[in-house]
């Protein structure tokens, strides 16, 4: 019985693996290049990309679980539902998909709107299937670190309504229990969505609070110049990715991440512990070298 994990040396796939393997899964990951996969002893590693369908098939055999995880790449969109047909083909019933929280109300942003049209084909392709829908990455304000103690500015534009940020090893801790959860049922469980959400709802003022009080230093929040952060992101981005960022970060100023009731005590309940709360992010990253 093995798992597949595709997005397995990235942010959240190196997780999910590792997560995996501490739990005695059999675990299969898929890699561009093997040699520089640098995961846990017994995990196999496996040659492949999603738009390679030769390699893909020969991933999936024996496989019997599919954790699908897509970049956000222009052509997103057509690696998963090959990926999907590919596991189809191959006898895969059980998916964890890693989605988008809003995947259906922030209908304009690419990479949202791609996610969403996957999880519509998860759902009538009748996979035994579970969609996480994570909110913000904490872990994307790694790369702001620099800008933060530089400048004295937090500089992402996430408005007032907030955002319910989670930590990269909580999403991938979820999704090996999921994956785990689906794996040794006796029985096919049925479609279920989950909502990712980190235990606090941060505005940009409040996340410059978090940064203030552990620098011990005043950091500002400039405002919500969602034209500006296009700008700054074209420096290090294709023009494409950065106008998708901005997309969601217009939504984020007009309907925010903001969870559902009963959220946060789901997560906690899974996971069986409290989840990584942002202070505690910052506190880990502003140590960093």
């Amino acid at each position: 019985m093995t798992i597949l994990v595709t997005g397995a040396t990235g942010t959240v796939g190196r997780h999910v693996v590792e997560q995996l393997a501490k739990r005695g899964a059999d675990v299969r990951a898929l890699a561009r290049d093997p040699a520089k996969a640098n995961l846990p002893a017994g995990v196999t590693v496996v040659q492949g990309d999603l738009l390679d369908v030769d390699s893909i098939r020969s991933a999936f055999k024996g496989v019997s679980t599919l954790f699908l995880l897509n970049a956000v790449v222009p052509d997103e969109f057509t690696q998963a539902l090959i990926a999907l047909n590919v596991a189809r083909e191959a006898g895969v019933e059980r998916v964890v998909y890693l989605s988008v929280i809003h995947s259906d109300r922030y209908v304009n942003v690419p990479h949202f709107a791609g996610k969403f049209g996957v999880e519509r084909m998860i759902e009538q392709m009748g996979f035994n299937a579970t969609i996480l829908r994570p909110a913000y990455f904490m872990n994307n304000d790694v790369t702001i670190k620099d800008v933060v103690t530089g400048y004295g500015i937090y500089p992402m534009p996430i408005g007032s309504r907030g955002l319910a940020m989670i930590h990269a090893r909580d999403i991938g801790e979820i999704a090996a229990l999921e994956l785990i959860r689906r794996e040794r049922a006796a029985t096919p469980l049925p479609l279920t969505r989950i909502n990712l959400v980190g235990p606090d709802t941060l505005t940009g003022a409040k996340a410059a609070a978090a940064w203030s009080e552990v620098l011990g230093r005043t950091i500002a929040y400039p405002g919500d110049d969602t034209a500006g952060f296009e700008k700054n992101l074209r420096q290090f981005m294709p023009s494409w990715m950065a106008y998708d960022m901005r997309l969601m970060s217009e939504r984020f100023l007009t309907e925010g991440m903001v969870p559902e009731a009963g959220d946060v005590e789901r997560l906690t309940a899974l996971l069986g512990r409290p989840l990584r709360s942002y202070r505690d992010f910052v506190s880990e990253i502003a140590a960093s070298a």
